[in-house]
């Protein structure tokens, strides 16, 4: 993780964005008010998905029960696509 001044940010920021997406790492950008993250987009899409997915209760059984499963060597319970998609299909 990157940290510069707010300063240094606006005098560079093509740079700090271009580095940020290339290097895929977060920049830190820091005022005299406090600092913000500069991160690239598909890394804010991935963290919504997840905090969204920790956030919903059904989701989050299922991926506990799913991790539970796979450290007891439990054979995957596979669903057909009609099964898995049963919601989308009416």
């Amino acid at each position: 993780m990157n940290t510069i001044t707010l300063q240094k940010a606006s005098k560079n920021l093509s740079q700090i964005v271009n580095n940020t997406i290339k290097n895929n790492e977060e920049t830190v950008i820091v005022s005299d008010d406090g600092s913000v993250v500069l991160i690239n987009q598909y890394e804010w899409e991935n963290m919504k998905e997840t905090i969204s997915i920790l956030n919903d209760e059904t989701s989050l059984k299922a991926l506990v029960e799913g991790h539970r499963d796979r450290l007891q060597n439990n054979p995957i319970k596979a669903k057909t696509i009609k099964e898995a998609f049963y919601d989308l299909l009416n």
